[in-house]
């Protein structure tokens, strides 16, 4: 398959990707309002969707390995383009982003997404955030389900070394809850900007946990090392060798 015929695959791809998100909205506006379980399977099948179209439409097949959690616990994910994101939703029963608070005045999105439990953060406000979760957690008021967080704050492209902040471990402590680690090689073949998706296979793995009550020094480079060597791993294994060390 040439690159231009590729490219053009990848563009019909986004089109289609993008405006079904409305057709979905549409379909589930009312389910979503009367039940939070719609809201959750309107997401979950779309993510199914996508992943179904992108094998068939640009050859890009999608792999999860390890075991999804199905209980309630902090999912750590490497973070490397929209792919990502919807195949660690895909796996589990529940799940909720931190996420941009730009992203709540999205069409579709910003309102599935807070009908499903994410919780907008302001750029630069992370910490307030936190401790508003930490007390919403304290009074009942979080929906149940797998808090989804970035440690590296966005997408990061591969061989791209970028560190890994603090907010997690302070969220890991006062959540109480353990820690499941996700690695990534998406970005091998769904690169962060650009319209080419190149063919293959994209990989996300689910990590041992990380059992809570750690200290946070000892939880962050547990988190950092189990998270940053499989996804070089798995970036390896798709053929991508210029990884920074």
């Amino acid at each position: 398959m040439t690159y231009a015929i590729q490219w053009v695959r990848s563009l019909i791809f986004i089109i289609v990707m993008y405006a079904m998100i409305f057709v979905w909205g549409i379909v589930f506006a009312i389910p979503a309002i009367i039940s939070r379980k719609a809201a959750i399977f309107c997401c979950r099948s779309y993510t199914w969707f996508v992943m179904w179209f992108a094998r068939w439409m640009i050859g890009l097949n999608c792999e999860v390995r390890g075991i999804p959690p199905q209980d309630e616990v902090l999912i750590a994910a490497k973070h490397q383009s929209f792919l990502d994101v919807l195949m660690v939703y895909s796996q589990i029963p529940a799940g909720r982003f931190i996420m941009k608070d730009i992203l709540k005045y999205a069409p579709v999105v910003g309102q599935m997404g807070l009908r499903v439990g994410c919780i907008p953060v302001k750029r630069g406000k992370r910490g307030n955030a936190i401790k508003k979760m930490v007390a919403d957690v304290a009074a009942g008021r979080l929906f149940p389900g797998q808090l989804i967080i970035y440690p590296q704050g966005t997408r990061i492209a591969p061989g791209v070394k970028a560190p890994f902040k603090i907010g997690t471990g302070v969220l890991y402590k006062e959540l109480g809850q353990d820690c499941v680690p996700v690695a990534a090689n998406v970005g091998v073949f769904w690169p962060k900007r650009g319209i080419y998706r190149k063919p293959g296979v994209a990989v996300i793995e689910f990590l041992p946990r990380i059992p809570a009550g750690l200290e946070l020094n000892e939880f962050m480079k547990q988190l950092e090392t189990s998270v940053e060597t499989k996804s070089n791993d798995l970036m390896r294994e798709a053929g991508f060798t210029a990884i920074e060390t």
